[in-house]
Order: C-alpha cells, then sequence, then structure tokens
C-alpha cells in the first residue's frame, strides 16, 4: 500500500506505529509512511466460506457426510479485534466450523439429521456465533449444501421410501372405494325413498279416485232412489194391484205346482174388490 490510501465505506485500516496499534480508521484517505507506519485492511462485508464435506457420526452411529456454507462478516465496530484477537479469522472460522458441526450432528439422529436440517444449521449459526464474536466476527447464516448418507443406508431409505409410497397408494384406493361405497349406497337410499313416495303418491291417488268414484256411484243411487220414491207417489192402489195380477199371471204360467204368498199380499186385492163392487152396483 502507498502513502495516500483511500478506503472506502465497507472497509477499514488497522495503523501501526512503529509496532504500536494507533486504530481503525477509515473511510476516506488514510496516510502511512513507510517504515514508520504499518496498516492492515479490513474487509467488513458478508463472505462466503465452503465448509468442505466431512464425515461426522450421528448419535446412533450412523457415518454421515455433510458440507456446508458459514456466511460472516467482520463486525464494523469490532473490527480491531479481528486484527489483535486472531492471526487468520477465516482459517480460525473453518476449523471452529468443522468441530461445531461433529458437536451438534453427534447429539441427534440419523433421521433427525435428515428431516430437520434448518434446526441443525441454526444450531450449528449460534455456536459459531458465540465463539466468534471474541474476534469481532458476526456469523449470519448457516446452509447445509448436502447431505449424503452411506450407500446401504441410502438403500434402506429408498426401499422405506417406496413402502410408504405403496401405502399412501393402498390408502387412497380405499378411501376412494369407500366414498364410491358411499356414493352408491346413497344414490340406492335415495332412489329406494323416491319409489316409496311415489307408491305412496299412486295408493293416495287410487284412493282418493275409488273414494270420489264410490261417492259419486252413491250419489247416483240416492238420486235413482229419489226419482223411483217419486214416481210411486203418484202411482195409485189400483194400479198397484193390476201390477201385482200382471205378476200373478207369470207366476201361474210356470210348470210349479205350489204358491206361497204372504198374508199381506191378500190386502193388496182389496181396493181392486172394491173397485169391481162399485161397477156393478152402478150398472
Amino acid at each position: 500500500m502507498g502513502i495516500i490510501n483511500f478506503v472506502r465505506d465497507y472497509q477499514k485500516i488497522a495503523r501501526f506505529k512503529f509496532g504500536r496499534f494507533e486504530g481503525m480508521m477509515g473511510p476516506g484517505i488514510v496516510i502511512s509512511i513507510p517504515i514508520l507506519h504499518q496498516i492492515m485492511m479490513v474487509d467488513t462485508r458478508t463472505e462466503m466460506i465452503d465448509i468442505p464435506r466431512q464425515t461426522n457420526i450421528t448419535r446412533d452411529n450412523a457415518p454421515i457426510n455433510i458440507d456446508f456454507l458459514v456466511y460472516m462478516r467482520v463486525d464494523i465496530n469490532q473490527a480491531q479485534r479481528a486484527v489483535l484477537e486472531i492471526q487468520n479469522y477465516r482459517t480460525a472460522v473453518v476449523g471452529l466450523a468443522t468441530t461445531t458441526l461433529r458437536a451438534v450432528v453427534g447429539d441427534i439422529s440419523l433421521d433427525e439429521v435428515l428431516s430437520q436440517r434448518d434446526r441443525i444449521n441454526e444450531l450449528i449459526r449460534a455456536k459459531l456465533d458465540a465463539e466468534t464474536e471474541r474476534w469481532g466476527i458476526k456469523v449470519t447464516n448457516v446452509e447445509i449444501r448436502e447431505i449424503e448418507p452411506p450407500r446401504e443406508i441410502q438403500e434402506a431409505m429408498n426401499r422405506q421410501m417406496s413402502a410408504e409410497r405403496v401405502k399412501r397408494a393402498v390408502i387412497l384406493e380405499a378411501e376412494g372405494t369407500r366414498q364410491a361405497n358411499i356414493t352408491v349406497a346413497e344414490g340406492e337410499k335415495a332412489a329406494a325413498i323416491l319409489k316409496a313416495e311415489g307408491a305412496k303418491q299412486a295408493e293416495i291417488l287410487r284412493a282418493e279416485g275409488d273414494r270420489q268414484a264410490a261417492v259419486l256411484r252413491a250419489e247416483g243411487f240416492s238420486q235413482a232412489l229419489q226419482r223411483i220414491f217419486g214416481v210411486a207417489r203418484e202411482v195409485d192402489g189400483n194400479t198397484m194391484a193390476l201390477q201385482y195380477l200382471e205378476m200373478l199371471k207369470s207366476v201361474g204360467s210356470s210348470p210349479a205346482s205350489k204358491f206361497f204368498f204372504p198374508l199381506e199380499f191378500t190386502r193388496l186385492f182389496a181396493p181392486l174388490a172394491g173397485a169391481m163392487g162399485q161397477e156393478k152396483q152402478q150398472q
């Protein structure tokens, strides 16, 4: 670096005078005189560190390969710590992240490692941030990039996933069959109800028709009786006696040798006999 240094907003310069720390300077113009001053530039922007893949042992003794990314930055207000407290904070963060990952994975089972990636990310981030704070480093995020279990575990997982898919397919098929049976049963029930309702309405209509027909027949019979009664009232006793004589003539023409007549039958001839007596007197 030259005598005149232009420091950007995201940078800080640690300046030493004869080996003594003078402070963090910038942004702006920072003067450094050769031999008198020594300077070190610090970038405070967030940077990404790729943690190499490593094998970790889970709580249930399953080996698993994991690689992840660490996002960190130098705290602009504590930048002097990254210069005075640690020789190479990037290397230190890589080593710390590796041991932290092993500690976190060793406390959980394989199933949890595979299913709780976000939880593991947050655990690693919190542990790293607590350790790197004394160096003026802020760990903002940790992202597991890939988890690779051993081949036999992958095969077992594949078989398990296949069995789970078959199970879900069977459950869905059974549920579909059940719903279809329910729908068919409900349709049959509705059809039976409609059929019964139709039969009921038909019986009601037939009964109503029979009732009305009976009423009409009764009314016709009543009217006929009234007419007969009206005509009968106008017929005198002589006419009735003549009608009976005509009836006797018909009876007499029958092959029967014996006839029985009620006692009241003889009374019908009284008017006729009286009429005949009156006719003789007039002669």
